[in-house]
């Protein structure tokens, strides 16, 4: 049988609306869409970039709980209202994919709410032990 299990990041959203940050499914973790709300405080910054940031940084610390890091991710969806702000966030994202070239998509679409700029999701394979 195979390990399943949630993992939590404390965002009033998961509560909410009845979802877990991250699954562990055996071997892979698949990463929800995850804003730039840093989730202690539920705050929001105006910029893109740093929402972008702070997404990696939601993302960093479920890849970390589920035994993973970046080097793990296979996969990355970037979803964004604006199409004009995704280059301004190319720099911060090749810092954390830029040696990984996980498989990638960019998508316009509208998000669930109107501060959010960026959500990034990411399906990581966690290595063999």
């Amino acid at each position: 049988m195979t390990e399943r299990r949630a993992i939590l990041s404390g965002s009033t959203f998961e509560e909410q609306i009845g979802y877990a940050r991250a699954v562990v499914d055996g071997d892979w973790v698949h990463v929800s869409g995850t804003t730039g709300f840093d989730y202690p405080t539920m705050t929001i910054s105006d910029s893109v970039v740093e929402q972008a940031e702070q997404c990696l940084h939601n993302i960093e610390a479920a890849l970390a709980e589920a035994g993973c890091t970046f080097a793990d991710v296979v996969r990355v969806r970037y979803l964004l209202p604006d199409r004009e702000d995704f280059e301004s966030c190319w720099p911060v994202l090749r810092r954390y994919f830029g040696d990984v070239r996980p498989a990638a998509t960019m998508l316009v679409c509208g998000l669930a709410d109107s501060r959010m700029k960026i959500e990034i999701e990411v399906y990581a394979r966690r290595a063999a032990a």
